[in-house]
């Protein structure tokens, strides 16, 4: 290991990952420093019983920005995309649908349940191909300052802006309107049939501590139709998530990236406002100038930082900025797939248990007020279909992502009601797939509490903090600091709790990267 470094990066998640791998080609000496035994951050496989590997933070890489692929050279590299088409099963009581990556072949699904939606489907998809493709070159590029914005920011929104006016005035118009509507309201004004809607409406409300019926999630429905998400669509990833992470660290290793497992990071040190290195756990003090923390926000200056490095009023936005969790993970070893007769085919690798708007409001209703959802929507993936490996022969793994289940409860605690929602889960699969919890070999429930302590996610949210409007664009992580930089000198973030946010993108690596560079040029020059 050199006895120096020019950039520590805190946390071997997928997003520190790419930052330093950027960083390690454009010559600087990069340490990347990660907690647990192995690097992937929440994009990660792991075992779950003797022969079963799953994946026990993020299913997908529909998000993956295709910059990061080709810069690192991610494919030849041994990372291989599992397409999925249909891209998702929407499975209600007694109906299913099944949305498909080419827009036609879900209109012609959607006849049998409804014409109007079947032909409203495609001009659906269009403009928020559209609304997103506009939006696209937003996600890798450094959030503008506001308050002054410099000539070249300035040509960028005026590009930007440009772009969206070619668009047409009925788009335009579209585009200005939708960002602050409910889900439900916006859905509701394309769509009649309640499963469609409710498919639909689970993109923007996933990882997210609101209801359909809440002002905002409209927004969230963009990502979906990203040109990163059309151009392959939702993949699986051969071997796992933890496909990605072999990847991603074999680039970072060849660009010269040191990485070190098994090395918690106690405190990011600092003198005089400027950022001086990092203490480890065990005592180790390493020094640089620079240090970029993949950690989230909250944890990052409430936690790693001197507070006295920091105003007052900075740390009261930061304590301000959501990061409530209502995710939980379960996980199961399936001796065979059980039948699924609503779908009628076979199992899908991808549905979800959605049936209506309704069911998804009073689902978030129950969050509200400290209980677990009775009736949580389910999000489940059955990787094993893809990639047989994943599971001894004949048998495969299911991820469920369950919602809603919030952090903190108001009676009981997640010890005691963990394994509740394990059973609650498993009931509610069995009611769709008679036969289900006969094929369970093994289980594995992993609440928002466990979330945090295995991902060091504050709050054990899967985004680093709620992507709703107020912590998003040029306010995200807080107002004033969307430009990858922090109050003290030289300390960066670079995870998911920066622009643009969370999902498996490594888009706010790709990002923090070239900020750190530029910086560092202006500074020589």
């Amino acid at each position: 290991m050199p006895d120096s470094f020019d950039v520590v990066i805190v946390g071997g998640g997928h997003n520190g990952l790419v930052a330093a791998t950027y960083l390690a080609k454009a010559r600087r000496r990069v340490l990347v420093l990660e907690r647990r035994p192995f690097v992937g951050g929440a994009a990660v496989t792991e075992d779950l019983a003797p022969g079963f590997r799953v994946p026990t933070g993020a299913d997908d890489v529909g998000l993956l920005r295709p910059e990061v692929v080709d810069d690192l050279n991610l494919t030849a590299r041994g990372l291989r995309f599992l397409p999925l088409d249909p891209e998702v099963t929407a499975v209600g009581d007694h109906a299913a649908i099944r949305i498909w990556r080419d827009a036609w072949r879900t209109q012609a699904d959607l006849m049998a349940k409804s014409p109007r939606d079947a032909e409203a489907y495609p001009r659906f998809a269009d403009l928020m191909t559209a609304f997103a493709t506009a939006l696209d070159p937003l996600v890798t590029m450094t959030p503008p300052n506001v308050a002054e914005p410099s000539l070249g920011e300035q040509m960028s929104l005026l590009r930007r802006a440009l772009a969206v006016r070619r668009l047409g005035k009925a788009t335009m118009q579209q585009m200005l309107r939708v960002p602050p509507m409910p889900v439900r309201d916006f859905l509701n004004e394309w769509f009649e049939t309640e499963l469609l809607k409710a498919s639909l409406a689970v993109d923007a409300l996933v990882g997210t501590f609101q209801g359909p019926f809440s002002p905002g999630t409209a927004f969230g429905l963009i990502p979906r139709f990203s040109p990163a998400v059309r151009g392959r669509g939702w993949c699986f990833v051969k071997g796992g998530m933890g496909g990605l992470a072999n990847a991603l660290a074999s680039a970072a290793r060849d660009a010269g990236v040191t990485i070190r497992t098994e090395a918690e990071v106690r405190r990011i040190t600092s003198r005089n406002g400027r950022v001086t290195g990092v203490d480890l756990a065990n005592g180790d003090r390493i020094e640089a100038p620079t240090v970029a923390s993949n950690a989230d926000p909250k944890r990052t200056f409430l936690h790693l930082v001197d507070p006295e490095e920091l105003s007052p009023e900075f740390l009261v936005r930061v304590r301000n900025f959501q990061t409530t969790g209502v995710v939980a993970k379960v996980n199961f070893a399936l001796d065979h797939l059980p039948k699924f007769p609503v779908v009628g085919d076979g199992m899908p690798a991808h549905f979800r248990i959605s049936p209506s708007l309704e069911y998804l409001e009073r689902a978030y209703d129950d969050a509200k007020y400290g209980h677990a959802s009775r009736a949580p929507f389910l999000e489940a993936f059955v990787p094993s279909i893809l990639d047989p490996d994943l599971a001894p022969s004949g048998k495969h793994v299911l991820s469920c992502l369950v919602q809603y289940a919030p952090y903190d409860l108001a009676s009981g605690n997640w010890d005691k009601e963990r394994e509740k929602l394990g059973d609650q889960v498993a009931g509610l699969l069995e009611e769709h797939m008679p036969g289900f919890e006969k094929s369970v070999l093994a289980r594995q429930v992993l609440t928002p509490r466990d979330l945090e302590d295995r991902f060091g996610l504050t709050g054990g949210h899967i985004y680093h903090g709620e992507m709703t409007l107020d912590q998003m664009l040029v306010l995200r992580p807080v107002p004033g600091w969307a430009q990858y930089r922090t109050p003290i000198e030289g300390l960066y973030l670079c995870g998911s709790g920066a622009h643009p946010g969370g999902g498996i993108s490594g888009a706010p690596g790709y990002n923090a990267a070239r900020q750190i560079l530029a910086d560092s040029t202006r500074r020589a020059g």
